[in-house]
Formats: C-alpha cells, structure tokens, sequence
C-alpha cells in the first residue's frame, strides 16, 4: 500500500550522521560498525532505497537547526546566523538529491498530482524519485520573520514554531511559557503565506497560544498520546480534540520514549520494554476513538530522529516494515477505507485542502 510519511529527518541523518541515504541499508549500517560517537550508529533503519522498498512515495522532510543562548544546556548553534547556515547546507543536500533523480520536491497541487500519479503506474518503484515536502523542526533558524519568505521561495511548507526547550518564536518539549509578539509575528506571516503549522513540540502554554492565534492549516506531524505516555512531549486528549476541531492530521511516531510509559534512555530495550508496532496502534486507536472515526490519523514516525533500533520497535528491522501496519490495524478492526486513510489518505485530503 503507497504510504505517507509526515516526518523524517533525512538531511540531518545525511550531514550530521554522515550517512549516504542512496546506499543500501545493510551497507550504511556496515561502515558504521564500532563507531560510537551517536547511540544510534550501525542501527539505521532509513535510507532511499528502503523508503521505496516499503512503497514510501512521499514523506515530510525537515530542516533542523537550533539556536541556544548560553544557559541553556542543549546542543545547539551559538547565534540563529549559525543556525540558518545550518539549513542551508539542509537544503543544498535535498537539491543534490533532486540533482541525482533521487527525490522529487512536492510544493504545490499541481506537483503533488504529477508525483502521486507517478507512483501509481504501475511500474517498479525502485528507481522512481521519494517525493518530499519540506518542513522546518523549530524556528530558530528563521533570523528575522522577512527569512521566512525566502525559506518559502525555496519550497519550505510547513514550520514547527519551537522543537526542544526554550525558543527564539515559542516554547518545546520540556520548557514551559508563551510565544509572545515575535511568535505572534511568525505566526502572521506563515498564514501570510500559506505555510502549514506543525504543532508537534510546542509546550502546553504556546500550544494553546499558537492555536488561539494562527488561522491557516494545522497538522502535528509526529505525536502520540498523554493518556498513554504521561509527559509533556505527547498531546492530552483535550488537545487531541482541539486539532481534530482544526481539521488537523496527527502522524503516530514510533521513538520507543514516546510510545510506552517508563522507558529510560540507554537503559532500557524494546523486547524489554514489549515495545512492538502493536503499541502503535494503540495510540492509532486512541486518536480515532476521540474523533470517532480515522480521519485524523497518519504515519509520521520520525524514524530517523536520532535514533535506530536500539530505540524504536522490536518488530521493525527498517523503515519499509510500516508495510505491516495495515494488518495491524485490519485486526482491530478499521476497514479498508479506514486503512488506506490512515497510511496515505488523510494527509492527501488535508494537502489538497491546504492548497486548493
């Protein structure tokens, strides 16, 4: 089944892992045997060849670049100058991947179509280009909000106003607070120019703040359930309702900290933990039951966010294993229509929307 994938941070795993996404993954994994400079490395489980294996034809691709002010104790970039230059080089690397008839940039209705027919002829997928939409993880890197429209001409179309901690626009995971006038003023201009609003990572406070003052399109492309996983990072149910209200699409992620309570970095393992893509669904069905239908699901599972699997579920060898996923959710019973929705559907109906 074609498959959407609203989250991956491929230029990050190509430049600052220095992995080769064109090579196969057992051949990624190879070169990096005994290097352990990254808790993930020989433990890939993303690469091109293995998006098309697993049907991938088109994912959310981001940009990453945070800034940190001297106390704050994040890895970061020392000024949003730093961190601009950062996607950049981002960017430069998805051109290079264009260049090579890799993958394919996706910014508009009429791309969009011309890519989903493509993947739909038919024909071997195995030398078809994975089609991205670009997305930026925290807004840091945007200097002043007149950056924001250059980000646009190069194609970025949709922006998560702040990642982890403290932010230059809004607050993340693990921090607490407001947005503010300059977010209040991002916020404009993204609705100024029709770039998506990506709730996943704001706080509680600038969660709220950032719906109370944003009127274009919301989706929150890798998050799953507090009610499942009690910590900031997941979204409550009245949350989860309120997106529903905005239409919103939530991509289920599939970090192991996200998915089952208790679990403690470089401790404990996924067998250990009985962390497997059933606990998925649970967080699926957990979305679809307060919607009362499974319109506002899709896959988003940030399955390259620094981590492989050591961190992710124990019956997922690679990225192409989402493969499995229609089964599972066939077996708690979701239709086929639902099915087709969840893997693909609901992220095409809310991009047509978008940019209709």
């Amino acid at each position: 089944m074609f498959v959407i994938d609203a989250h991956l941070d491929l230029s990050m795993n190509a430049l600052e892992w220095n992995r080769d996404l064109t090579r196969p993954l057992a051949e990624v994994n190879q070169r990096e045997e005994g290097l352990t400079d990254k808790p993930d490395r020989a433990k890939a489980v993303v690469t091109l060849p293995e998006l098309r294996k697993g049907n991938i034809g088109l994912v959310v691709a981001t940009q990453i670049g945070r800034y940190v002010a001297p106390d704050n104790p994040l890895p970061g970039w020392h000024s949003p100058e730093q961190a601009w230059a950062q996607t950049q080089g981002q960017v430069a690397w998805y051109k290079a991947m264009e260049d090579a008839g890799e993958m394919v940039q996706v910014n508009d209705l009429a791309s969009l179509e011309k890519h989903l027919s493509l993947w739909s002829d038919g024909a071997s997928t195995e030398k078809k280009p994975v089609g991205y939409i670009l997305s930026l993880e925290g807004a840091d890197s945007i200097v002043t909000v007149k950056h924001l429209e250059r980000a646009y001409n190069y194609g970025l179309r949709a922006v998560g106003p702040a990642h982890y901690g403290p932010g230059r626009y809004a607050q993340g995971t693990d921090a607490t607070g407001y947005m503010g006038p300059k977010g209040h003023e991002l916020l404009k201009e993204m609705e100024r120019l029709n770039i998506i609003l990506d709730a996943t990572h704001l706080c509680d406070d600038s969660f709220w703040e950032a719906l109370d003052h944003f009127n274009g399109h919301v989706w929150a492309s890798h998050n799953n359930c507090r009610a499942l996983v009690n910590h900031n990072r997941q979204y409550s149910d009245e949350m989860i309702k309120v997106l529903i209200d905005r239409g919103a699409v939530i991509g289920a992620a599939l970090d192991a900290w996200m998915m089952v309570p208790g679990w403690v970095r470089g401790v404990s393992t996924p067998k250990g933990m009985n962390c497997n893509m059933e606990v998925m669904v649970d967080h699926i069905d957990h979305i679809c039951q307060i919607a009362g239908n499974a319109l506002h699901v899709g896959m988003g599972t940030d399955l390259d966010g620094a981590f492989g699997r050591e961190q992710c579920p124990y019956d997922l060898e690679t990225i192409a294993d989402l493969q499995k996923v229609p089964d599972l959710l066939k077996k708690r019973g979701y239709t086929d229509e639902d099915i087709q929705n969840m893997m693909h559907g609901n992220w095409l109906r809310f991009l047509r929307k978008a940019w209709a």
